[in-house]
C-alpha cells in the first residue's frame, strides 16, 4: 500500500475512534445503568468529540478530503452524539419519566439525525461545500456536549442519582437542544477566524472566565459554562441578524413608497 493511500485511511481513524467511543458509552449504559457506569458514558462521548473534532482537519491538513469520509462522518455522530447521548441522559435522568422521557430521548436522537441530513444536502448544494461562516441550527456535536456536560458537572460536585425534582427540568433542557438542531438558529463555526489582536484578546478573556470558573466553583462547570455561552451567542446573533433584516425590509419599503 503506497503512502498517499495511508494518508486517505488516517482521517476515516478519527471518525472510526468516534464510532467506538459512542458504542463504549451505549454498552456502559446498559451495563448495569450504575452511576459510574453513566460517568463513564458521559466521559467516553466527550473523547468521541475529540476525535470528531480533528478528523475533518486531518483531512484538510493532507489534502485527503473525500465523500467517503464525508459520508463517514455523518454516520459517526448519530451513533456518538445522537443515540448515545439519548441513551445516556434516558438511563440518567428520563427513564423515570416513563413514556413522556423515552420520548423526549427519542426526539433528541431524531432531531440530530434530521439536522444531519439537512446539512449534508446544504453541504451539496452549497458553491463553499459546507464550509460557511454559520450552521444552520446547533451541531450535533455541541448539543451531545451539552447533555454530557451536565452529567460530568453533576457526578463531580453531587454524585449519586438524580434527584426526582430535577428530572422534569433536565427533560425541558433536552427538548429544547433537540429542537435548535432543527431550527434556523445561525451558530457560528469559526472557519473564518483569523490570528489577531482581536481574536487573542477574545481567546484569554474566555480562558481568564474559565479558570475563575474552575477556582471558584468547581472545575466540572467550566464545560457546562462554555457550552451555555456558544448556546446563548447563537440566540442572540440571530436575534440580532433577524432584527438587522426586519429594518432592511422596513426601509426598502419605505424606499418604494417614496419612488412612488
Amino acid at each position: 500500500m503506497k503512502l498517499r493511500d495511508l494518508m486517505f485511511v488516517l482521517p476515516n481513524l478519527f471518525t472510526v475512534s468516534s464510532i467506538f467511543c459512542g458504542f463504549y458509552a451505549m454498552a456502559l449504559c446498559t451495563d448495569e445503568g450504575s452511576t459510574v457506569n453513566l460517568y463513564q458514558a458521559a466521559l467516553a462521548i466527550f473523547f468521541g468529540i475529540f476525535f470528531d473534532g480533528f478528523d475533518g482537519r486531518v483531512a484538510r491538513l493532507t489534502k485527503t478530503q473525500s465523500l467517503f469520509g464525508q459520508e463517514l462522518d455523518s454516520l459517526a455522530d448519530v451513533v456518538t452524539f445522537g443515540a448515545a447521548p439519548a441513551l445516556l441522559i434516558w438511563k440518567w435522568a428520563l427513564e423515570g419519566l416513563g413514556i413522556v422521557g423515552t420520548f423526549i430521548a427519542f426526539a433528541f436522537a431524531a432531531c440530530g439525525a434530521l439536522r444531519l441530513a439537512r446539512f449534508n444536502v446544504l453541504a451539496i448544494k452549497s458553491p463553499h461545500g459546507g464550509a460557511s461562516r454559520f450552521f444552520i441550527g446547533m451541531p450535533i456535536p455541541f448539543a451531545a456536549c451539552g447533555l454530557v456536560s451536565m452529567v460530568i458537572a453533576f457526578q463531580n460536585t453531587h454524585g449519586g442519582t438524580l434527584p426526582e425534582s430535577a428530572r422534569w427540568p433536565v427533560a425541558a433542557i433536552v427538548m429544547f437542544l433537540a429542537l435548535l438542531m432543527v431550527s434556523t438558529v445561525r451558530y457560528r463555526t469559526f472557519k473564518d477566524v483569523r490570528l489577531s489582536t482581536r481574536s487573542i484578546v477574545m481567546l484569554m478573556a474566555i480562558l481568564v472566565f474559565g479558570i475563575v470558573i474552575a477556582t471558584q466553583i468547581h472545575p466540572a462547570w467550566v464545560l457546562v459554562t462554555y457550552f451555555g455561552l456558544y448556546l446563548v451567542s447563537g440566540l442572540v446573533e440571530s436575534i440580532v441578524m433577524l432584527r438587522q433584516h426586519l429594518v432592511s425590509q422596513k426601509n426598502a419599503s419605505l424606499a418604494d413608497v417614496v419612488d412612488e
